[in-house]
Formats: C-alpha cells, structure tokens, sequence
C-alpha cells in the first residue's frame, strides 16, 4: 500500500465524520450528473457513479430518487464546482472542492474562515504542485478476481498499481488519471464489476508534521469550512494522525 492509500486511510472516515450534511452534497453532485447527461442511470455513467458512492454513504434510495427528480425541475440551480486553495495556520496547505449556485457567497465564505484562522486565500492553481489530482474508483470484489491482471488491464488507463482494499466491506479502491475518467470506469463496468461509485481527490505528495496544538487549530478550521453547504470536501497536507 502506499501514499494515497495511507492519506486516504486516515483522514476519509474523520472527514465524512464531520460532514452532518453529506446527503445535501450528494445531492448537488446527482442534480449536476442530471442535468448533463439525464435522469436514467442506465444511459448516464456519471449518475451511476454518484448513486453507488450515494449507497456506500448509506443514503436512503427515496433520498436518492428525490433527488434525481429535483434536479429535472425547471427552477433548479446550476451548480459549478470551484476549487479554492491557500495556507491555512502553522503553513498547512488547504484545498477546498466546492459546489455552488453563487460563486461570489462561496468565496466569501471561504475567505472568511481562511482569514478567521490567520490563513491566507491564494490565487487557482498555486498550491497545484503540493497535491496530486487523481480520480478514484471503489467497487466490490468478485471472489478469486487477480488484482494483477485487473492493474495491467488498467495501466493503458493511467491506473496506479497501488490499490486499497476494504475486506470489511469487501471492496477494492484505485486511483488513475483523471483525465482517465470516463474510460476507467467504462472498463469496470464492462469488466461486470458492481456499484462503481467514482471520485476525485487530492493527495498531498509532501506531508506536514505539526504538533498536537497546531492540529487542533486546523481541524476546527477544517470543520468550520465542512459547515458551509456548497463545500464537498476539504484536503491539506498536514500528516494525519498516527493511530
């Protein structure tokens, strides 16, 4: 296993912890998947995607369909995903992923906590060379399947060979290109692999020590952002806490 498995390992429970409004995101990302490619799954690769991570996420099926039926009404918002990104306190690298209907309250917001915390906001794209950008699959594993030959199939599709597995809940997670997007998770499917829910994510490639203090700060900063209801996810490059 290696760096992405180990950031993701240690901060996806606590980050989806904290967000009491996880539905309400999911939500924005099933009217997004609507109004681009239709209400039926089935002819919407990407509806599919966010309903699997809706059921990984236990979000009850009415939910589910209310929502694909919200998003085909004529009075609904269009959301935009915005990424903004800065130095939060003790020099800690912060992306925030949003979702929004009005870019100018979301950055305000943002900037807001930013200042709160004594970070600064920095301009798109200058904390880029801190992360890497991937897209991210999880999907059930078949009885016998070889993780080898599935990684070599992938490796056209800019699939890592390092993958996480889940034998709790009997899942297998990777990580690709994201710009591989939409053929990784074409070849999944076609592989016959269940409920492939997809995601992109920023994997800090330069780890932050801080000390106890100093991540007390941040997490409340972290959760003061996860309070908003356009933000979806917030990373850093702080080292998560060892167990």
């Amino acid at each position: 296993m290696g760096r992405a498995f180990e950031y993701r390992k240690a901060t996806k429970l606590k980050r989806w912890g904290h967000m009491a409004k996880t539905f309400t995101r999911l939500g924005k990302q099933i009217a997004i998947a609507v109004k681009a490619g239709g209400p039926e799954p089935e002819n919407n690769p990407t509806l599919r995607s966010v309903i699997a991570t809706c059921k990984r996420e236990n979000m009850p099926k009415d939910n589910i369909e209310r929502a694909i039926k919200n998003a085909m009404g004529k009075d609904q918002s269009d959301y935009k995903g915005m990424t903004y990104e800065g130095y939060g306190p003790h020099g800690v690298a912060v992306f925030v992923d949003t979702l929004t209907d009005n870019t100018t309250r979301t950055v305000a917001d943002v900037r807001s906590v930013f200042n709160k915390f004594g970070g600064n906001l920095g301009t798109t794209g200058s904390l880029a060379f801190l992360f890497d950008h991937k897209c991210v699959f999880t999907f059930k594993k078949k009885d016998g399947m070889d993780m080898e030959e599935l990684i070599l199939d992938l490796i056209d599709y800019n699939v890592e060979d390092e993958f996480d597995e889940d034998p709790e809940e009997g899942t297998i997670t990777i990580y690709g290109d994201p710009k591989s997007y939409a053929a990784i998770q074409k070849h999944l499917e076609e592989c016959g692999f269940e409920d492939v829910g997809g995601d992109f994510t920023y994997i800090p490639n330069d780890l932050k020590e801080v000390t106890p203090e100093q991540r007390e700060t941040i997490d409340k900063m972290i959760e003061r952002l996860e309070e908003f209801d356009d933000v979806q996810t917030v990373y850093t490059n702080m080292k998560p806490e060892e167990e």
